[in-house]
């Protein structure tokens, strides 16, 4: 699942092509593409989920807060989202290319993906998924790209 995300969102960013809505245009695709259509349909529905999270109505607690809040992550976070991963999550809040709401939006799909460990790079790439897919955090998406990019091996650091 998380290849055929990473395929969507390499081959989309720089396109001035609008992704595919149509889902079974975008699966025959993603099929042709080698992708397996059970696994297409959970990349999917995570990227329906993250776009149903951007919904402040059904889920007002994600846009409520509009001051800095400590996170404490459950078990179950912390069984998948290690040391690391919080940490960097923690100073992406403290250089502020994340707020408390894209925070919850990070944490929330990287909990969602159908993988046994999540290492800092996936978390990294599920950072600039969100941010790319949330309207308004177009400079944040920059400031996240400017920290990890190298611009002349052009490669996640």
């Amino acid at each position: 699942m998380f290849d055929i995300l990473m395929y969507l969102f390499e081959n989309f960013i720089h396109s001035e092509v609008e992704i595919m809505v149509d889902h079974e245009e975008l699966t025959d695709e993603l099929t042709r593409a080698g992708f397996h259509k059970e696994e297409i349909l959970k990349a999917l529905a995570w990227l329906e989920r993250l776009a149903d999270l951007q919904d402040s109505d059904k889920h007002p607690y994600l846009y409520k807060q509009t001051q800095p809040a400590v996170r404490i992550y459950t078990a179950d976070e912390m069984a998948r989202i290690d040391t690391n991963c919080r940490g960097f999550l923690m100073f992406l809040e403290q250089a502020q290319v994340l707020d408390n709401s894209t925070r919850e939006m990070v944490v929330d799909r990287v909990m969602e993906l159908d993988m046994a460990e999540i290492t800092l790079e996936d978390l990294k790439w599920v950072v600039l998924m969100v941010l790319f897919n949330v309207p308004g955090k177009e400079g944040a998406y920059s400031q996240m790209e400017d920290l990890l990019f190298d611009i002349n091996e052009g490669y996640l650091n």
